[in-house]
Parts: structure tokens; C-alpha cells; sequence
């Protein structure tokens, strides 16, 4: 059958309409592409909202997201959620933001030893995984190549917090060993069992006393789970069962050393005569050193965490690696925010 001129121009005109269809289809996916490389979506966990680090470790976190916003013009949505310490309640918040499409997770683990949970979810998702504050377990963190942890150095802060009380001793050993016997008698109040950064900051803390030449006795000890009423408790029940005896006492966190500030005050013991050593420098921390209360504390930069883990988070998202960040180790898996002293010369600084 011969075509008419009018058959043609119909194919042609449908052809034309196919053309432009095909046209806008691919305008709409670039924009959306290019919509989606302007915004990102983080999910961020918390082992307990209450805690006092990290309360203020989360403000950190929200400006630094609204930071890079403006400095990068991409939108960062944060998600976030409380576990309220408990495990079982973090893996299904897991499942809600991936659910929601989150591009990368910050995750502070209620239970270090159980992350694997937390992995696998992601792992199934492939959505890369930021822990913070709470380290898994190196094994745990070698299961896959998206596995990240942002914070601090926790023998860092105590070989630092161990060196300056060498120096006090070396420089004056009555400034520790207040009734002269040869002996500095201490008190240590630990975070939690099973927290590394616990652990490690008992053990390195003591050692580095050891190492420098401190003559030590241990008086006593114990957990009091990173809060102040449990140890200012402690202390009360420690001054009536060895009174004149505790010449230091040494903290894993601030929120314990101003627990014992409060049971001394309570117990009209002079600061002068006893040195409180804290751990993060935290806004009641410092003020409670610029009093002349606590001897001086260890500030563990919220600020810096807060910055790098929403760098790290945004690259991550983006499908980037973190090579080339500041304060990442040789294996590119974690990024060490450094810790600095803070006594009364420079406290003014940190408040």
C-alpha cells in the first residue's frame, strides 16, 4: 500500500511527541539527581540522651550540621533518636532509619559488645556506619570496609591527666602526699564496666603514676556509671570510712568529680588539701576548676567530634572515602579528636 503524505507527517509528528517525552524523562532524572546531590540524610543514634557529654556533644553535632549547610550548600537532614540505654530498642531505631533512607548512620552503641547487630543491619542496606564515643570491638570494626569510629584517645587523656600529676609530685611531692608518710592514698571513681573509654582511662591513668615514680596506695574504689549523685554518694560513705586518709581522687568524667566537689562540700574539705581530677572539660567542669574546686580536667573536644563526625558522615553519604581528614589513623577507619589539659592558667578558654 502506498503511504500518503499524511501518513508521514503523523510519524513524524508522533516521533517528534517520543523525542520530547524522552527529553523531559531525562531533564527530571538529572534534577533529581542533581537534587539529591545537594541533600543528604544522617541518622544519628544516642546511647542516652541525658548523658551530659553527650547532650552536649549532640548540640555540637546539630551546629556543625548547620555549618556545612551553609558553608556547602547541601542540606543535611539529622535524624535522631535515644536508645534510653538500652540495646534492644537502638537495633530497631536502626531499622527505622533505614527505613527512612537515611545515607549514613552515627551511631553512639548502648553496648559495645553488640554491634554486630547494628552492622548487619547496615551491612544489608549498605549504608556506611560512623560509631562514636562508645568504640565497638576491633573485631566488630573489621567485619566491613564501611565501618568508621570518630572520638577520642582514651589512653591519650589518661597518660596526659598521669603526666601532670607526675610533674605536681616531681616539682612538689607534698603537693599529693599531704600527711608526708612517702605514700599518695587515692580514691578512683570509674565510668562503667564495660566502656572502653572507662577502662582504659583507669588503667593508663594509674600507670603513668606508676611509670613516673608516684609511691601509690589505692584506698578504694568504684562505678559509679558517669553520674554525679552516685558519686557524690561514694565519697560521703568513703569520708566517714577513712577520714583523713584520701589524699587525690581521680575520676573518669567531670559529672563524678563534681559529685565528690558536692561531698566534700558537704563535709567542709578543703580543695586546697584533696586535688579532683575530672575528664571532658564540660561547661560545669570548667567552672568547677576556675573555683578552685577541681585541681583540673581534661577537655575532650565535643566541638571537634561534633565537626569531624558530620564531615565524615557527609563525605560518606556522598559515596567519598575520609582519605586525607585530619586525625585519621593509617588504616582510614578512625579519626582521633586530640585532648588538651585545663587547669585555672587557662580555663577561661574552654568556658
Amino acid at each position: 500500500m502506498k503511504k500518503t503524505k499524511g501518513t508521514g507527517v503523523m510519524l513524524f509528528g508522533m516521533f517528534a511527541i517520543i523525542v520530547i517525552i524522552a527529553v523531559f524523562i531525562l531533564a527530571g532524572n538529572g534534577a533529581k539527581k542533581e537534587a539529591a546531590s545537594k541533600e543528604i540524610r544522617v541518622g544519628l543514634l544516642l546511647y542516652r540522651g541525658d548523658d551530659t557529654f553527650i547532650s552536649t556533644l549532640r548540640s555540637y553535632i546539630e551546629e556543625k550540621a548547620k555549618e556545612y549547610e551553609r558553608t556547602e550548600g547541601i542540606k543535611v537532614t539529622l535524624d535522631i533518636l535515644d536508645a534510653k540505654s538500652n540495646q534492644n530498642t537502638q537495633n530497631n531505631q536502626v531499622d527505622r532509619l533505614l527505613e527512612l533512607g537515611c545515607n549514613a548512620l552515627c551511631v553512639n552503641i548502648v553496648d559495645r559488645f553488640a554491634a554486630s547487630v547494628v552492622i548487619d543491619k547496615a551491612m544489608a542496606a549498605d549504608v556506611p556506619v560512623i560509631f562514636f564515643n562508645r568504640e565497638p570491638v576491633e573485631e566488630d570494626m573489621n567485619r566491613w570496609e564501611k565501618l568508621y569510629y570518630v572520638g577520642a584517645d582514651a589512653k591519650e587523656s589518661a597518660v596526659l591527666e598521669g603526666k601532670i600529676l607526675v610533674d605536681a609530685y616531681r616539682k612538689d611531692p607534698a603537693s599529693l602526699d599531704r600527711n608526708g608518710d612517702g605514700t599518695v592514698s587515692y580514691v578512683l571513681l570509674e565510668g562503667e564496666s564495660n566502656h572502653q573509654d572507662s577502662l582504659i582511662r583507669t588503667e593508663w591513668s594509674i600507670q603513668t603514676l606508676k611509670d613516673g615514680g608516684v609511691p601509690l596506695e589505692k584506698i578504694t574504689g568504684g562505678i559509679a556509671s558517669w553520674e554525679r549523685s552516685q558519686a557524690s554518694a561514694m565519697m560521703e560513705q568513703w569520708l566517714t570510712d577513712y577520714p583523713d586518709q584520701i589524699e587525690l581522687v581521680i575520676c573518669n568524667n567531670d559529672d563524678m568529680a563534681l559529685g565528690i566537689v558536692e561531698a566534700c562540700e558537704e563535709n567542709n574539705i578543703s580543695f586546697d588539701s584533696l586535688p579532683i581530677i575530672g575528664v571532658d572539660a564540660t561547661e560545669k567542669g570548667c567552672q568547677s576548676v576556675a573555683d578552685g574546686k577541681m585541681a583540673f580536667t581534661i577537655y575532650q573536644s565535643g566541638a571537634g567530634q561534633g565537626e569531624y563526625l558530620i564531615k565524615a558522615a557527609a563525605r560518606l553519604a556522598k559515596g567519598q572515602s575520609l582519605e586525607g581528614m585530619e586525625y585519621l589513623s593509617e588504616d582510614q577507619k578512625y579519626v582521633w579528636v586530640p585532648f588538651e589539659k585545663v587547669d585555672k592558667s587557662n580555663v577561661s578558654q574552654y568556658q
